[in-house]
C-alpha cells in the first residue's frame, strides 16, 4: 500500500486558543503519549523564542483594521504521512522510523510552507516524541489588500469554496511530498478521525472485551486439558467471537481492495486532469497565433497588392483584421 500524505487545518479563533495550542505543541502542559526522551525540532520561526501568542499579536498589529470578534486569528496546520512512509518494513512499530526518510519528509514540508506561505507561517514544530513523526505549523492569515485578517479568503468560504480550497491545498501537498512516493488521499473522500474517548468506548463494548475481563472462558480449578477445550469450543460466546473475527477479516478484505480500486481511480483521475490541462494550453497556443502566420502555414502566398489576400490551393482566403473583433473567426473565401 503506498503511503498518504495527511493535512488538516484547525481554526484558532481567540487568543486563549492560541496559548492553549501553543502549551501543547511546546509541550508546557503534559503529554501522555509523549516521550520525553525526545527532542522536538523548530523547522521555521527558531530564532524568535517568544511566545505564539505575543507573535500573532504583533502580526495583526501590522494590518489597518482591528479583527472581528468571530475572526480567526490563526490557522494551525498539521502535517504528516501515513506510516507506511515513515516505516516501510512494519507500519505497526509505533515509535519508530528511518531518520532518512523523516528528514526528507520534513524538509519537503518545511520547503512547502515557506513558498506558499512565506512570512505568514510564524512558527513551525516538528514532533518526534510520538508514535508518527508530524508538524504543527502556525499560519496568520493576513488579507494584505483589505487588511484584515480573513480565514476564509486563504481556507475557506461559501457555497461549496472551502471544500475546493482545501481539495487543491491537498493537491499541492501531494505534489510537494510526490517525489518520495507519498500520494495523496483519494480526492472527495469521507474520511473522518476517531476521538480518543470514543475508541476506547468502542473498544471496551466489544464482546471479546467483555468475555475476557469476566473470566468467563477461564479454565476452572482441576479440570483437564482436553475437558476445557472442549467446553470452550462449546460456548457461545467462543462462537460469536469466531463468527466476529471472520466477519471483521471479511470486511478488512473488502475495505483493502476498494481503497486499491479507488487509489486507482485517482490516479486516472490526475492523469486526465493533466490532459486536459496540457490540451486547454494548447488550444490557448493556437488561439493566440496570428491568422497571418496560420495563413503561411497552410502554404498560402500573400497578395502584394492586397496584403489581406492569400493565394493558394484553388483558393482565394481574405483576412479582415481591421473589421473584426475575432479575426481567427471572420475568414471570406472564395474559389478562382
Amino acid at each position: 500500500m503506498s503511503p498518504l500524505t495527511i493535512l488538516r487545518i484547525e481554526k484558532l479563533k481567540t487568543f486563549g486558543n492560541v496559548a492553549g495550542s501553543d502549551d501543547h505543541v511546546t509541550r508546557n502542559r503534559e503529554t501522555p503519549n509523549a516521550d520525553p526522551t525526545r527532542e522536538n525540532v523548530r523547522l521555521i520561526g527558531g530564532e524568535d523564542d517568544r511566545a505564539l501568542e505575543e507573535i500573532v499579536k504583533e502580526k495583526i498589529s501590522t494590518l489597518k483594521h482591528r479583527p472581528r470578534h468571530d475572526a480567526v486569528l490563526c490557522t494551525e496546520m498539521f502535517l504528516s504521512a501515513s506510516p507506511e512512509y515513515f516505516r516501510p518494513g512494519d507500519p505497526s512499530l509505533s515509535g519508530q522510523w528511518s531518520d532518512e526518510r523523516m528528514q526528507q519528509w520534513a524538509i519537503a514540508s518545511r520547503d512547502w510552507l515557506v513558498e506558499n506561505y512565506g512570512l505568514k507561517c510564524v512558527r513551525a514544530e516538528l514532533h518526534l516524541d510520538e508514535s508518527t513523526p508530524h508538524i504543527h505549523a502556525y499560519i496568520v492569515p493576513l488579507n494584505e489588500k483589505t487588511g484584515r485578517v480573513s480565514h476564509d479568503a486563504m481556507f475557506g468560504g461559501r457555497g461549496g469554496q472551502g471544500r475546493i480550497k482545501l481539495s487543491k491545498l491537498q493537491d499541492s501537498y501531494a505534489a510537494a511530498l510526490a517525489p518520495l512516493g507519498i500520494e495523496r488521499g483519494v480526492k472527495g473522500s469521507k474520511a473522518t478521525h476517531t476521538k480518543v474517548k470514543e475508541y476506547y468506548q468502542a473498544v471496551n463494548s466489544e464482546p471479546l472485551t467483555a468475555v475476557i475481563t469476566n473470566n468467563q472462558l477461564a479454565p476452572t480449578p482441576f479440570e483437564s486439558a482436553r475437558s476445557y477445550v472442549d467446553r470452550i469450543q462449546s460456548d457461545e460466546h467462543f462462537q460469536a467471537i469466531n463468527h466476529q473475527l471472520a466477519d471483521r477479516k471479511f470486511l478488512i478484505e473488502r475495505l483493502e481492495r476498494a481503497e486499491q480500486r479507488a487509489r486507482a481511480s485517482e490516479k486516472e483521475r490526475q492523469q486526465l486532469e493533466k490532459r486536459v490541462q496540457l490540451l486547454e494550453s494548447q488550444t490557448q497556443q493556437l488561439r493566440d497565433l496570428p491568422l497571418e502566420d496560420v495563413a503561411w502555414e497552410l502554404g498560402l502566398d500573400c497578395d502584394r497588392t492586397h496584403q489581406s489576400r492569400w493565394k493558394g490551393h484553388g483558393h482565394i482566403i481574405n483576412i479582415d483584421v481591421a473589421n473584426c473583433k475575432h479575426p481567427a473567426i471572420k475568414l471570406q473565401t472564395r474559389r478562382f
